[in-house]
Parts: structure tokens; C-alpha cells; sequence
């Protein structure tokens, strides 16, 4: 089978969730990735160790317009007469994936979590992660986008060509003044380890304590809607149903009362360790380890043990 894989190369490094992508495509069929902008070559070619075959990358624009990468990849799709079409199911693949779905006339499976079964269905999770479902797929080809941390990658082989080509892209009709991205931060999407913070801490002057614990364990840091909203952390660091959704290995949450808005988008976490005063909070029901305890107190006495692990070790 041939596998188009799109990655958003950007930013400048590839992330994690392109070699998610990659590993995925591979265990399908041939993999040919297609980007664009002016991601270093050598970067691109490290792909192959996840399983590319070639990479084809468009010199001509930069930035993720939405209709610009519809059009790149509906191009791609047709040069490589590829069956099926992979997305990271991040902030670009929901914007871009439908639209090829829709201008190639053929399915769309979003959030997939794992390969096609057997019997061809794809498998997902459904009602903010409660459940999980099995889509079929009728048309001949079809879209997937893979929720991020979902698909571990895998170095399976060696780097692979990187060729340029003209996507057939056109001109952009929206125009970027600025883009700002986090600096010396762990991006919450690829994040293994998150620690994360709500109204219980009381206020953005205690924010230190999660800092530090974060730090200690190589994490990084996230909060509730209300903390965003109140401008105590930055809205980039916000996780739930209408922020950032995150499946880390550990999930870390301190006052916060997991309000089922919240759970939507970290119970795809591998360990939720809960920390509140309230042993009532909702949030106790989803965890693996819960502490009723203040985390004022629990907070640096997790993070002097840490310290005092590694030191041991």
C-alpha cells in the first residue's frame, strides 16, 4: 500500500508526533512524506530511521495555511497515487485533514489510536474518551489522523532522500504579522511528564512549587481553564476539552477538581496522580494515586524526594 504521511516541519525541529505519524504510515504500507518550507534536509532525512522512503518537501512558502497545505497535499496525493493519507491529529491535521478528506472526496477517520484491525475498521476513542470505537472506512482511499501520543515511534531503519517539488500550493490569503512560540519549554503535546496546576494553588505567586517539581522530573507544566482564563499561567499551557488535549506517560494535578471538561482532555494519560484537600473531587474517581492533602505541603515534599532519587541513583 502506498501511505502519504504530511508533517508540519516549521518549527525548527521536527516534532514528536511527525515520527509518531512516520511509524504509523510504515506499518501500513510505503511511506513517502511531503512538507514544506525550510526544514534543514538533514532533518528530513532522518525520517527514514522511522520508516520513510523519501520525503518530498516544497521550497516555495512557509506557514500552515490551511488551504495552501490542502492543496500541497492533494498534489502529493495524486503524484504518489497514495492510498491512504496520515495526519498528527494536532492543531494542523484538524484543520487540514477534513479539507482533503473533502476536496478528494474520500473518508476521513480522526483521533485514530492504533492500526486498522483485521476486519479493516480503524480504532478511535469516542465521547471525550470514555469509550472506544471501531470506524469502517467504504471509500477506496482515505484520510486518518493519529492522536498525538497515542503511536509510539520506532527506529526501524536509516535516512532516506529528500527531493523537491512543487505542490501546486498557491498563494496564501492570510497573512501572518507575528508568531510566537514557547522558549525553553517542553511542548505539552509531546510532553511524557506533565505537572499541572488549578485554582487551589490560589494565585500565580505559588506557581513555583509546581515549576520546581516539574523541573526536577523533567516535565512540563500545564493548568485548568480557570488558571488560563485569570491570566495566572499562559493560555498555551491550558489542557482539557477546550485547550490542549495530552495523553503523557504521568499526569500530575494539583488543586484542580476535575471538572469532566478537564478529564476530557488528560484521562488519555497513562497515570493521573491527583492532589486536593477535597477528598470529594471528582478528579479522585479518574485517578491511579490520589493524595488529600494540601498541596502546599505535598508538592515540595514529591519534589525533595525526587531530588533525593536521583541523587541515589
Amino acid at each position: 500500500m502506498s501511505v502519504l504521511v504530511y508533517i508540519n516541519s516549521s518549527a525548527d525541529k521536527i516534532a514528536k508526533n511527525a515520527f509518531e505519524a512516520v511509524t504509523y504510515g510504515k506499518k501500513l504500507g510505503d511511506v513517502t512524506v511531503v512538507t514544506n518550507g525550510k526544514a534543514d534536509e538533514s532533518a528530513l532525512a532522518e525520517l527514514g530511521k522511522y520508516g520513510a522512503d523519501k520525503v518530498m518537501v516544497d521550497r516555495s512558502f512557509e506557514g500552515i495555511d490551511e488551504q495552501q497545505l490542502t492543496r500541497l497535499v492533494a498534489t502529493a496525493t495524486e503524484k504518489t497515487g497514495a492510498e491512504t493519507i496520515i495526519f498528527s491529529d494536532d492543531l494542523v491535521g484538524k484543520a487540514v485533514a477534513p479539507r482533503v478528506s473533502v476536496r478528494l472526496n474520500i473518508g476521513l477517520v480522526a483521533g485514530a489510536t492504533d492500526v486498522p484491525q483485521e476486519d479493516g475498521t480503524i480504532p478511535l476513542n469516542v465521547f471525550s474518551g470514555k469509550a472506544f470505537g471501531y470506524v469502517e472506512v467504504n471509500s477506496d482511499r482515505k484520510v486518518i489522523s493519529l492522536l498525538p501520543n497515542s503511536f509510539q515511534p520506532e527506529e526501524t531503519g536509516s535516512t532516506c532522500a529528500v527531493e523537491e517539488f512543487d505542490g501546486n500550493a498557491g498563494d496564501s490569503r492570510v497573512t501572518v504579522k507575528e508568531t510566537k512560540m514557547p522558549e525553553g519549554e517542553i511542548p505539552l503535546p509531546e510532553a511524557e511528564l506533565v505537572v499541572s496546576g488549578g485554582r487551589g494553588l490560589k494565585g500565580p505567586e505559588n506557581w513555583g512549587m509546581v515549576e520546581d517539581l516539574a523541573e526536577e522530573l523533567g516535565a512540563a507544566t500545564a493548568c485548568s481553564r480557570p488558571v488560563a482564563d485569570t491570566g495566572w499561567r499562559p493560555h498555551h499551557e491550558h489542557v482539557g476539552q477546550t485547550g490542549v488535549a495530552i495523553r503523557p506517560n504521568l499526569y500530575i494535578a494539583a488543586g484542580i477538581s476535575g471538572a469532566i471538561q478537564h478529564l476530557a482532555g488528560v484521562n488519555g494519560s497513562k497515570v493521573i496522580v491527583v492532589v486536593n484537600t477535597d477528598e470529594e473531587a471528582p478528579f479522585f474517581k479518574a485517578a491511579d494515586y490520589g493524595v488529600v492533602g494540601d498541596a502546599f505541603e505535598v508538592l515540595p515534599r514529591l519534589t525533595e524526594a525526587v531530588k533525593k532519587f536521583k541523587a541515589s541513583n
